[in-house]
């Protein structure tokens, strides 16, 4: 059990979701990491929980303000990282994506519990020059997160889905109608550009991290649909904004103090390298992240 008197929830995703209603102390951040900078600075503030302690809250747009990083360029280990040193133990994904099913409407919200990766050319792990470490992924996203935020899209009256899988697709340009279609067989729910390396990195960073999924459009595949256009993409985000801020606040102030799940202990048993083989610069660098396994 890893009890925290007052936790960190980390909320990655649009840079107007921290405009949430009874947030309080509002400053913005400049965080420095060995990975570099992340996306912006980030805002936190702090809203009061159910149990009447603060909840601190740790926003980060992902794509920076103004959206002018693509998800390839995104630098998820700054993003990351900054959280971790910021004392996030939860981390809320809001993502964009497209739909790959009929029943799952634009406007639909998805906690998926699978990623399938599809990028090709992004910095995925923590765990490089010196230092190797293999931590467990079958199950991607935390449960007690997943179910956390699935409970709060219920009591907010959002249309939600539970479970399913998220294909994770390179980007930034759309899906081919080809690729759509074998996407179909494949059996996934929705696809996207932003979970992965994030999740991996959460997990590698003991965070526990689910994925508010916002379904915006039914991809390419859909023959009775238009496809999907940017402009129709923000259309329904921005008409999903306060559902997603309800979610998320309803979130934060419900979490349990105590994590139970195995997400704060993944990199336990996962440090494959010998201490002692470990190069000064890179044990420096991983310090926050494997401190209490190499002394």
């Amino acid at each position: 059990m890893n009890e925290t008197a007052n936790p960190v929830v980390g909320i990655v995703g649009g840079s107007g979701l921290y405009e949430l209603e009874g947030l309080k102390g509002v400053d913005e951040l400049k965080v420095k990491t060995p990975f570099g900078s992340p996306s912006s600075p980030l805002i936190v503030g702090t809203l009061d929980g159910s149990d009447g302690r603060p909840v601190k809250l740790a926003f980060l747009p992902r794509h920076g303000r103004g959206h002018a990083i693509s998800p390839s360029e995104i630098n998820y280990r700054a993003n990351v990282h900054a959280l971790k040193q910021l004392g996030a133990e939860w981390i809320i994904s809001v993502s964009a994506v497209g739909s790959m099913r009929d029943e799952i409407e634009p406007g639909h919200i998805v906690i998926p519990n699978q990623f399938f990766d599809r990028t090709r050319s992004r910095g995925n792990s923590f765990f490089r020059k010196g230092c190797v470490a293999h931590v467990g992924f079958a199950d991607p996203v935390c449960g007690v997160l997943a179910d956390a935020l699935h409970g709060a899209a219920k009591t907010v009256g959002a249309t939600v889905h539970k479970g399913g899988t998220y294909v994770v697709m390179e980007g930034p340009a759309f899906s081919t109608r080809a690729e759509s279609r074998i996407y179909r067989q494949w059996g996934v729910d929705v696809i996207g550009m932003t979970a992965l390396p994030e999740a991996k990195l959460a997990r590698e960073a003991e965070i526990c991290y689910a994925t508010l999924a916002l379904s915006t459009d039914y991809d390419c595949w859909h023959e009775s649909e238009e496809d999907v256009t940017v402009e129709a993409v923000v259309a329904t985000i921005k008409k999903n904004v306060a559902t997603a801020k309800a979610i998320v606040a309803a979130t934060a102030k419900l979490l349990p103090r105590a994590r139970t799940c195995a997400c704060p202990n993944a990199l336990r048993g996962a440090i494959m390298t010998d201490a002692k083989a470990i190069p000064a610069t890179t044990r420096e660098k991983l310090r926050l992240l494997i401190g209490r396994y190499v002394k």
